[in-house]
């Protein structure tokens, strides 16, 4: 069997003990980590009873961590217990499974209580579904011999995928659609093809809200398979959710990379458990306005800090998406990263001039650090139906992208999903991202792609007074300056492209002829408005065509009506 039918028989066959007992939306938690400690079992079952004498000699004199370091495994299980021995003792399956699961090392400990999986074997239990699960998950061999390290991943990303689906409403903050992920790396990696040939290669990938772990692997299979296959991809991220913490590092772990590297569950904004480290290649989702008053009191400290991550300033506590893209910034290496992030609209144009996010975007504009921008279709994430965008960003913009940002209209580009998965009701697909792709690497303005001037989206925001006035007479100061009227108080934001006096003489002083500006209250401001750059108009239909709708309706009403009456 491939991986997908793999993937299948575990749930279908588990589905039919679960049934009644617990939620569909639930299954993934008892699947999940039964799957992972069957693929575990299956490592080490010819070496199962050396590692229990060797730690049962052992156990006075030395430290179970030397277990792993001996025997040449990530994690190790000290019980006499393994899943298949579990069912020759039906009547203590419940004392024996605590047995097994506290037998294991620190690492798996962790993946486990992070699950709340001994939570979970207790209903089990109390359903008296405890037995028949692990019977059912033991039919599977997931042996190393049978099944390599990217197979055993492959399924493993099928079955999260089978449970993100069913609990969309719930997991869908924690895990991306892989078409939009697919998309998003193709365009993050694809313009350093030539970099990423060179055998031997060593590079780190980082997610610093890295939920279920898809960013990271996707990522990693990517290039592996359209790159180069002999590369060095060690993958990196933390993760706040405990859930979604767990299944990322069971993922990496079944596929056989470092878990370690996983990091949580707590808050990559206020504990970085990667402080001074920098990445090649950090790729997020992080949470659509979602509050961070939690790590409230150590971000606004660390904003006062020259040298801090969140120093161009704070978003509104209600949404701290820019916080997680300064974070990634603040990680580039020197010789160059790149950072692809997926955004909501509320990025682009929150907050008006000087504000926290207009100063971000400031930042990252004059810094000349954005690439691109690329908008997506609506219905695309599991728990928002809402328009979102991918951002582009670089330290080491190549030379035709210096002081240029390109504009995607991607809006467009999907195919109606047959089934409705929560909000999610379109997909990318596989041509439809080749074409995003394609408008990206060319870099060349079209119907769908647009190339900007770093300066054409900042603005100067003046402050326009006009004279106050009492009883048709114009007040003034000692100075002899007329007084201004601060309920006639205005602004204009005027581009940075054009001249301010200019543009004050043109478009201001022929409608306010007593008017001046305050050119001490000058703000300068960032904003990204898409609707507008890539507004179509629809022209208005003739007034003859209307008429001739109208009545039309008219006469259908007036049958419908003689037919009402006839009956």
């Amino acid at each position: 069997m491939n991986h997908n039918e793999i993937s299948s028989a575990i749930w279908s066959t588990t589905d039919d003990v679960l049934r009644g007992a617990f939620k569909p939306s639930e299954y993934g938690r008892i699947i999940l980590p039964l799957t992972v400690l069957r693929r575990l079992d299956s490592i080490v079952e010819r070496q199962k009873d050396e590692i229990v004498k060797f730690y049962e000699d052992n156990k006075t004199r030395i430290n179970p961590s030397i277990i792993r370091t001996k025997f040449g495994i990530p994690f190790y299980n000290k019980s006499k217990f393994d899943l298949s021995r579990l069912m020759q003792d039906p009547t203590n399956i419940f004392t024996n499974f605590q047995n097994y699961m506290d037998g294991f090392s620190e690492n798996i400990a962790d993946i486990l209580k992070n699950f709340k999986f001994p939570e979970i074997v207790k209903r089990l239990d109390e359903a008296d579904r405890l037995y028949q699960t692990i019977e059912k998950i033991t039919a599977f061999s997931l042996s190393p011999d049978q099944i390599d390290n990217h197979s055993m991943g492959a399924i493993y990303e099928e079955l999260l995928r089978r449970y993100s689906e069913m609990a969309n409403e719930e997991s869908g903050d924690h895990y991306t659609p892989r078409d939009a992920i697919r998309t998003l790396v193709a365009i993050l990696f694809s313009p350093d093809r030539d970099k990423l040939q060179d055998s031997g290669l060593i590079r780190s990938i980082y997610d610093p809200c890295v939920g279920t772990g898809g960013m990271l692997t996707i990522s990693k299979s990517w290039i592996k398979d359209n790159i180069n296959p002999n590369i060095n991809l060690q993958l990196y991220g933390q993760e706040l959710n405990p859930d979604t913490y767990a299944t990322c590092k069971s993922d990496l772990l079944i596929a056989g990379e470092n878990e370690d590297n996983i990091k949580g569950p707590y808050s990559t904004l206020s504990k970085d458990a990667f402080e001074g480290k920098k990445f090649d290649y950090m790729i997020s989702n992080p949470p659509y306005g979602v509050s961070w008053r939690a790590d409230e009191t150590f971000v606004k400290q660390e904003k006062d800090n020259p040298d801090g991550r969140f120093s161009a300033g704070l978003p509104p506590v209600s949404d701290g998406q820019l916080l997680f893209l300064q974070h990634q910034l603040s990680k580039m290496e020197q010789k160059g990263s790149r950072i692809g992030i997926v955004f909501n609209g509320s990025p682009l144009f929150s907050g008006d001039a000087g504000s926290g996010p207009s100063e971000i975007r400031r930042w990252i504009i004059e810094n000349d650090w954005l690439e691109a921008i690329i908008s997506l279709p609506e219905q695309l994430f599991f728990n928002t139906g809402i328009a979102t965008y991918f951002w582009i960003l670089t330290n080491k913009k190549s030379k035709i992208r210096k002081g240029k940002v390109q504009l995607i209209d991607g809006s467009s580009f999907w195919t109606q999903l047959k089934k409705s998965l929560g909000n999610k009701r379109r997909q990318i697909s596989d041509e439809q991202a080749r074409d995003l792709l394609n408008f990206y690497l060319d870099f060349e303005e079209g119907e769908y792609s647009q190339i900007k001037d770093n300066d054409f989206f900042g603005y100067t925001k003046v402050q326009i007074e006009q004279p106050l006035k009492e009883n048709g007479t114009v007040q003034k100061d000692k100075k002899g300056n007329p007084r201004p009227d601060a309920q006639k108080r205005d602004h204009e934001r005027i581009p940075l492209q054009q001249d301010i006096d200019e543009y004050y003489e043109r478009e201001v002083k022929p409608h306010l002829p007593n008017s001046w500006m305050d050119r001490s209250k000058d703000k300068v401001g960032y904003e990204f408005n898409f609707t507008k750059y890539f507004y179509k108009f629809t022209p208005l239909r003739a007034l003859e065509d209307i008429a001739q709708d109208l009545l039309k309706l008219d006469e259908e009403m007036e049958g419908l009506m003689k037919e009402t009456l006839q009956g």
